[in-house]
């Protein structure tokens, strides 16, 4: 009867190219990056190219931070070191008076070319327009982009094509996972699993709000939707001014950005938002010396009958509250609303801050392909714009 234990000769045979390959030097290829506004996410994003640099070193790219720029003095600054940039040393750096030289993001993209041989690629860390205007030129010139900033998908359409067209001209690559979702794989999902394949796109749902995600999760009958609020804000979910949250507008931006990639020519202003935020507080003001959040959760509370009410009609009906951005690609439709779900629906089973992603396709009949998990936070941020990165200089 035949055996299943590999005989002596096989065993020693396997082991020689292992052993061989251990003393082999796997060849190295210069990659060279500059990160932009390194604050809380791209600072996490320097740390973790920091700490696996075994790991890119066995896969044969010798990555370096060669140049990092942000605000210093409240003027454009950077900093350009062909040896590479420590994090330590950036933060020195930004205390030192006469560290780094004036911002320029195109000499900084030049810089960053020359030094990784033709091979760079620039993070993006900030939400700033100014930045978002030098996509296309960096694309242009052959620099990859990666960034979780949502203004270039979601922004001007003529800006967001021209950057396209430069990708789809193999002039360079834009890794933009992380602008819906974080770290989760809506994106690439999307854009290689479905698309790429052939899969035609119906609808998309989801909850892309990980602030309102949780507003929406702890929710109760009888619970005041201003302490919800205030809840959120103690756990540092909320921005400076909860109305960026309550608004609905990151999520429109989100929903925009997953509707181009369907092919739709969306801007921004066309999408209808029901915002959570009532109109007579949108254009409201804090009195002089008042937390500008506190003090808005303070007015919010005239209106927590409304949304207890509303609340409780859906526990009524058997359902759930979600804020939730749809595409309907069929309609050319793109919308962000509260609405309720039977608790049935996947939106139902969302925990904590969970960002969801519904993707109802020609395939994917009756049950869509559902993309779960947490949809904020630096660490998962970070890891998302890194894995775009791999991604890219697996190509290069």
């Amino acid at each position: 009867s035949a055996s299943l234990a590999p005989s002596r000769t096989a065993s020693r045979r396997s082991t020689m190219p292992a052993a061989g390959l251990s003393m082999m030097a796997v060849p190295q290829k210069d990659i060279a990056v500059g990160i932009v506004g390194p604050g809380l996410v791209g600072g996490e994003l320097w740390k973790q190219i920091e700490a696996t640099q075994d790991k890119l070193k066995a896969a044969g790219l010798n990555v370096k931070v060669a140049a990092v720029s942000n605000r210093k003095d409240n003027k454009a600054w950077m900093m350009c070191n062909e040896g590479g940039i420590s994090f330590k040393e950036y933060e020195a750096g930004m205390t030192d008076p006469k560290a780094g030289e004036e911002g320029d993001f195109l000499k900084m993209a030049e810089f960053i070319k020359k030094v990784g041989g033709g091979r760079a690629v620039m993070f993006d860390t900030t939400a700033a327009e100014a930045v978002s205007d030098m996509y296309a030129p960096w694309l242009e010139a052959g620099v990859h982009v990666c960034t979780p900033n949502k203004k270039v998908g979601s922004g001007p359409l003529a800006r967001y094509k021209r950057c396209k067209e430069a990708v789809s001209e193999g002039k360079a690559l834009w890794g933009m996972e992380t602008t819906v979702g974080a770290g989760l794989p809506i994106i690439n999902v999307l854009q290689t699993d479905l698309i790429g394949t052939g899969d035609e796109i119906k609808t998309i749902e989801g909850i892309f709000s990980g602030t309102l995600s949780y507003i929406f999760n702890t929710f109760k009958p009888g619970d005041k939707f201003s302490d919800v609020i205030t809840d959120a804000k103690n756990k540092g979910f909320t921005e400076p001014d909860p109305r960026d949250d309550l608004g609905g507008v990151d999520v429109a931006r989100k929903v925009v950005i997953l509707a181009r990639e369907c092919g739709l020519d969306v801007e921004l202003d066309d999408v209808p938002i029901k915002s959570l935020v009532p109109a007579e507080l949108q254009s409201w003001s804090p009195k002089e010396g008042e937390v500008l959040a506190d003090a808005f959760i303070e007015q919010m509370k005239a209106y927590d009958d409304e949304k207890t009410k509303l609340m409780q009609d859906a526990v009524d009906k058997g359902q759930v509250l979600r804020y939730v951005g749809k595409v309907d690609v069929a309609a050319k439709k793109v919308t962000v609303e509260l609405a309720m779900y039977p608790k049935t629906h996947p939106f139902a089973g969302t925990q904590y801050a969970d960002n969801i992603c519904c993707f109802n396709t020609a395939r994917y009949v009756p049950q869509p392909l559902v993309i779960q998990g947490p949809g904020a936070g630096a660490a998962v941020t970070a890891a998302g714009i890194y894995a775009d990165f791999l991604k890219i200089a697996k190509t290069l």
